[in-house]
């Protein structure tokens, strides 16, 4: 299990947050009064039972939901206080995302995608397409760069999806069951792929995931319980 980074500075701070949702007119607690603190530099895996709010819990780090009340705090700044375009501008600086069901383009190519998120007017299209290809050939993928999706396997579509996230270098990668849909042998490369990001390039990870395995690499493993009934 990796070490804690000395004297690290916390990247996230939760304070009494909450995320509830209105199902037929009901009001359904998902998250309660969570507080919590995650270190620049750490590996955390979200782990509990079906229900328990771990992807509700990521989304909100990732800027792609707001709590319901409470604190989230990014670099000390509240994320639950900044506007769509500063939520924006934060999710596409600092956080990769990582699927379970790889969410890439069918109509693109392995390279395409994996680029896709630097081709806009703010990046060099050149150098995307460049550190693209040098993701996908260190991810074992050099011979697959021109194959579709439904041309690769479903290790070789993660390992797309993981260049994706990283192809504008974010300090965070946030992944939602990133084993999920893999097979032993995939899942370990996927594994493998996670090790180097944190403890070679000082990545902060933060996963769900059910799978014990890949959580006991995790650095701090946070369980979450359903939230209890109003």
């Amino acid at each position: 299990m990796p070490t804690a980074p000395p004297n690290a500075r916390p990247l996230f701070q939760l304070k009494g947050l909450s995320r509830d949702f209105t199902l037929l007119g009901k009001t359904l607690p998902v998250l309660s009064r969570l507080s919590l603190e995650i270190p620049e530099g750490s590996w955390f895996a979200l782990v509990g039972k079906s229900g328990s709010g771990k992807t509700t819990l990521l989304q909100l780090l990732g800027g792609l939901d707001r709590p319901t009340q409470g604190e989230l705090l990014y670099r000390g700044k509240d994320m639950a206080r900044m506007g769509a375009a500063q939520l924006t501008r934060l999710r596409q600086r600092e956080f990769g995302f990582v699927f379970q069901c790889y969410h890439l383009f069918p109509e693109l190519t392995a390279w395409e995608n994996a680029a896709l998120p630097a081709m806009n007017w703010l990046d060099n299209r050149t150098t995307a397409r460049e550190r693209a290809k040098t993701l996908l050939e260190h991810f074992g993928l050099g011979d697959r760069l021109h194959h579709r999706p439904q041309e690769l396997s479903g290790g070789e579509q993660q390992r797309v999806a993981i260049a994706r996230a990283l192809i504008r270098n974010p300090p965070v990668l946030l992944a939602d069951e990133p084993t999920g849909n893999l097979d032993p042998a995939s899942a370990n490369t996927v594994v493998d792929i996670f090790r180097d990001l944190h403890e070679k390039q000082g990545k902060t990870i933060v996963m769900v995931t059910h799978d014990m395995k890949l959580a006991n690499m995790a650095q701090t493993i946070f369980s979450l319980s359903p939230a209890p009934a109003p």
